[in-house]
């Protein structure tokens, strides 16, 4: 059966018709997204919501879309999804952070240049009959500071504009290297050293704990008598009262606001203020900006749902179109080596070791690291997947750690597991073959070669004589037939390990009689993920 989406918003003909040619069944409603009830009524029979900013994808609307796998927003902003509760359930929430890149960018040069050279009011003026030329004053853009808060996408556009206007391009970013600052031709500073020293500041950056309030009132005083702000970023990064004082007091000499605390924007400290130039949140409104979002959010919606390719998720690694095949059979491996651990270990996990060793080292590993978690977690939440199980782990306080490393054995690559709980540590290894099977390769340090089967059991014992054979004895008692047994020790009368691929689930009964043996120590029941 063909995935089905739900458009509820405005999007072009066009972006939905890319739905249909990818094999995806849509229902295009765009004015739903205004209904509350009757999108909460009709959301469960979709797998996938694309939505503008009309369409709240509210923790009550995931609750009820149970078949929901991914929301996608065509534009940047998903202020309107809540995304924890989106995470917790396990939906992968995209966006579109590049359809509206240049858009933005354009709208912050714009508004520098109208507060540079007044221009609403002087346009206000002119158009009542006044002719106030002494009293527009302005200031070249050439050769002044520009300090870009934010060298990301859409920052990165604006300091070259910036340059072709022939500025000083000066960027504070903490993920700016100086190799990366030097190639776009800008100077990297830090936050202080951007405030002293720009005659205009943009802001270009999400918002988030520590960007929120970044230019508030003590930032604004330790900047440049006579700056110029503009902010097309998010509301909320400027403390528009202490900004609105600071213009008044001379400090500032004006502003540019595309973006506003609350919104819509009825009422702010910055209306009616001399030089403050404010427009309704116009950054990614162009014709071809949103045509760009809605082309782009239907494309990865469906690579996604068709071909299980993720790209510009907010809570989620992302995985290509072309490393999708490529990485399967080992997201396939990784949850099984998660599975196994989750159904063997007893008792709370601590810490989570994750190895990856040859050609899964060059793999992306966080989408592995996700597949194995959620793995980990499905013996005591069923309904876990990738998107949902990072979130859990970091909820019950795990330590979680990666280790990648070159080839160092006879395998390609494999992925080796180690958890370790307050009485235990435990570690199981697997990795692909060519059929594209995943095949457990060691359990507690010792070497095997093992099928992984939808029915499992696994047994921990001592190493005597007699063991397989009242092994296969007590389950062809029990009805249960043994497709594939593998086993190993450390060494003579040691520890020793058996894993048997069964056709069927083990009962109870057969369990109890196995464990009945003096040997066996441990004889659990294990399910896999093998389709």
């Amino acid at each position: 059966m063909a995935p089905r989406v739900l458009v509820s918003d405005e999007l072009s003909e066009t972006a939905v018709q890319i739905f249909r040619d990818r094999g995806v069944d849509v229902d295009f409603m765009p004015k739903l997204g205004k209904d509350k009830e009757k999108l909460l009524e009709l959301i469960p029979q979709y797998d996938g919501l694309a939505i503008r900013s009309a369409t709240k994808a509210t923790e009550k609307l995931i609750a009820a879309a149970t078949n929901l796998k991914v929301i996608g927003r065509a534009g940047i902003g998903v202020d309107n999804v809540d995304i924890p509760a989106a995470s917790k359930r396990g939906i992968i929430v995209m966006n579109t952070p590049f359809g509206n890149s240049i858009t933005t960018a354009e709208h912050a040069i714009a508004l520098m240049f109208a507060v540079a050279r007044q221009l609403p009011a002087a346009d206000a003026s002119t158009q009542a009959g006044k002719w106030e030329k002494s009293k527009f004053m302005g200031v070249e853009i050439t050769g002044k500071t520009l300090g870009v808060i934010g060298a990301g996408n859409i920052g990165s556009i604006v300091c070259a504009r910036a340059i072709g206007l022939r500025m000083n391009v000066i960027a504070y970013d903490p993920f700016l290297s100086h190799e990366r600052a030097k190639e776009m031709g800008v100077e990297k500073v830090e936050l202080d050293d951007l405030l002293a020293r720009a005659d205009f500041i943009t802001l270009h950056v999400p918002m988030t704990d520590k960007t929120r309030g970044i230019l508030n009132k003590e930032a604004l005083a330790k900047t440049k008598p006579g700056v110029r702000i503009i902010n097309c970023a998010r509301g909320g990064l400027v403390d528009e009262a202490a900004l609105a004082e600071a213009i008044k007091s001379g400090h500032v000499a004006g502003a540019g606001f595309d973006v506003f605390e609350v919104e819509p924007a009825t009422e702010s400290p910055l209306f009616g203020l001399e030089n403050v130039v404010c427009t309704p949140h116009l950054g990614a409104s162009t014709t071809e900006a949103q045509e760009n979002v809605a082309l782009q959010v239907a494309e990865q919606m469906s690579d996604y749902l068709v071909k299980g390719a993720v790209s510009n998720a907010i809570n989620m690694p992302s995985i290509t179109a072309e490393e999708a095949p490529i990485l399967k059979p080992f997201i396939r491996l990784a949850d099984c080596l998660g599975a196994f651990v989750g159904q063997v270990t007893e008792g709370p996990i601590k810490e989570i070791e994750i190895l990856f060793d040859g050609v899964t080292a060059t793999m992306n590993t966080k989408a592995l690291t996700s597949a194995l978690l959620a793995g980990l977690i499905r013996p005591q939440v069923a309904d876990v997947n990738m998107v949902s199980a990072p979130i859990m782990i970091k909820e019950k306080g795990i330590i979680v750690s990666e280790v990648k490393r070159d080839k160092t054995g006879v395998y390609d690559g494999y992925i080796k597991l180690t958890v370790t709980t307050e009485t235990q540590t435990r570690s199981i290894a697997g990795t692909v073959f060519s059929d594209g099977k995943p095949r457990f390769i060691q359990i507690k340090g010792i070497n095997m070669d093992a099928d992984v089967g939808a029915n499992m059991i696994y047994i921990a014992n001592t190493d005597v004589p007699g063991m397989i054979g009242y092994m296969g004895t007590t389950l062809g008692e029990g009805g249960v037939n043994i497709a594939n047994f593998q086993l190993g020790r450390d060494k003579q009368g040691g520890d020793a390990i058996a894993l048997l691929y069964v056709d069927e689930k083990v009962s109870d009964a057969v369990l109890a009689k196995l464990t009945a043996h003096s040997a066996i120590r441990q004889a659990k029941p294990l399910t896999f993920n093998v389709d």
